[in-house]
């Protein structure tokens, strides 16, 4: 299907199907599989950067809405695949792109957009969904004299192209009219351009009013960042007890490997806790909600090479809650990098100025290189851990009402595990890497679950490459029945 993989989990509405990747959007019968229409994606002559897409695409009012690599928002037609709309918000010449899936929040089309080390300051825009015209744009880095300013240098223009891209998809909570949309890396990693400071709104979460992109509150998970733990990936709500009384939280697995908790009426911090192995902070003051950093990064800092833990947690990894246990299920990475300061050098807009040498350490043969984790995300008790020694899994966890976890590893195999315990219950070979999140549903009163299966996105093609054909596929399983 796509030369860049499958990543994107399918999204279903009244008997169809409905799967994107980068070069295509396909409809399909639920029931049968057989294919109703296919729509190309166009991109401009010239774009460089392979094209692929993260997350399910939106759907309202009979329209389906996705984006392409090139920064364009396209409505098509749900019935026919027909094209009613594009509208171009950025400039791929300029280090933008644009992977992740849109969504609609009261009436609202909001889009994202990625390029956090491009020299690129980021932003949301909300679109009317009916014409495509633009309703607002929200930038993440404020500009001189507007609110968070004060955490950028007076002089010069570090603010227009520091980052903070938006580069995973929200999340909506419709009682209280709010959307939480996380930003990524502050640019470049080297902080001695931004003078230390904390850079907002780089490595937060924003709360928005969809209607007009009014930011309500905030909470910058890591302020000054250095070490890219992007704070993109899709908050999580739901309701839990928490020191005996029912709160409206989001928790977020984050890039920097702590999972969080927060109070997502006013952005305030709940918990912190280490989801895995981590050496560049101790852990997080629960008072003012910063890092306890290590000397890791004075002593990178200081130009020193260092190795950090980890180089990711669960980036574009999306975790799943159950609320009938109370736990979170996460795919998590444990492989450092090994990061130093690069020589200065000017600054090309549009162009990769992350300012450091970087590297991923040769793994061992046999290392434990990522797990299958349930934990209790208010006290970081982990139930269960599974090793894995082949490769680390960047397939999303997809979490059912019948004791059922579904999930992917990069070798292929899609895998039901015990809620319990996280023993592999059945596993399927799909014959290419499973970087997607399952769906589950049901027909004519039969539960069915469907994952996509390619081999794409960069950490998948470097590790699983020599392993794993390309495959595209979309794999589609009925659920026995309990009797």
């Amino acid at each position: 299907m796509n030369e860049q993989g499958e990543l994107a989990a399918p999204v279903i509405y009244d008997g169809v199907m409905y799967v994107i990747n980068g070069r295509w959007t396909f409809a399909l019968d639920v029931a049968t599989g057989k294919q109703i229409w296919r729509t190309p994606t166009e991109i401009e002559p010239g774009v460089t950067r392979a094209p692929f897409n993260r997350g399910a695409p939106a759907i309202y009012n009979g329209k389906l809405f996705r984006v392409t690599v090139d920064n364009h928002l396209v409505a098509l037609d749900m019935k026919t695949g027909k094209q009613l709309w594009n509208q171009k918000y950025a400039d791929w010449k300029d280090g933008f792109y644009s992977t992740a899936a849109p969504i609609v929040a009261n009436g609202v089309l909001i889009s994202s957009v990625a390029g956090g080390e491009s020299t690129t300051r980021g932003f949301l825009d909300g679109w009317d969904p009916d014409t495509g015209k633009k309703l607002w744009r929200r930038y993440t880095i404020p500009a001189p004299g507007e609110p968070g300013s004060e955490t950028w240098p007076k002089s010069g223009n570090a603010w227009t192209q520091g980052g903070a891209p938006t580069w995973r998809s929200g999340s909506y909570d419709p009682q209280l009219d709010l959307v939480y949309w996380g930003t990524g890396n502050a640019e470049p990693y080297d902080p001695r351009s931004r003078e230390g400071l904390d850079n907002l709104y780089t490595n937060s979460v924003l709360a928005i009013r969809p209607k007009t992109g009014e930011m309500v509150c905030y909470f910058q998970y890591t302020p000054n960042d250095v070490f890219d733990v992007d704070a993109t990936d899709e908050q999580v709500l739901v309701d839990i007890p928490v020191n005996g009384q029912m709160r409206k939280v989001m928790i977020q697995a984050n890039k920097g490997g702590f999972l969080y908790v927060l109070d997502r009426t006013n952005c305030k911090l709940i918990a912190a806790n280490p989801l895995v192995k981590m050496n560049w902070a101790s852990g997080v003051d629960l008072k003012t909600g910063r890092p306890q950093l290590t000397d890791i990064y004075k002593r990178f800092v200081a130009g020193e090479e260092v190795e950090i833990w980890p180089s990711r947690s669960t980036n574009a990894v999306p975790i799943a809650f159950n609320p009938a246990t109370g736990l979170i299920y996460a795919s998590t990475w444990n492989i450092p990098r090994i990061q130093q300061l690069a020589p200065p050098r000017p600054v090309e807009p549009g162009k990769d100025s992350t300012g450091v040498v970087a590297r991923v350490p040769p793994v061992e043969p046999g290392s434990v290189v990522g797990h299958f984790v349930a934990m209790n995300p208010l006290t970081g008790a982990k139930k269960w851990e599974v090793p894995l020694t082949d490769l680390p899994s960047s397939a999303g966890m997809l979490a059912t009402g019948g004791g059922v976890i579904f999930t992917g590893k990069l070798t292929g195999e899609f895998l039901a595990l015990d809620e319990s315990t996280g023993k592999t219950l059945w596993q399927f070979k799909t014959g290419s890497s499973v970087n997607a999140t399952a769906i589950t549903y049901t027909v004519k009163g039969r539960q069915y679950v469907t994952v996509a299966s390619g081999l794409g996105g960069t950490l998948a093609l470097r590790y699983a490459s020599r392993v794993t054909p390309a495959g595209g596929a979309v794999w589609t399983f009925a659920l026995q029945d309990v009797k």
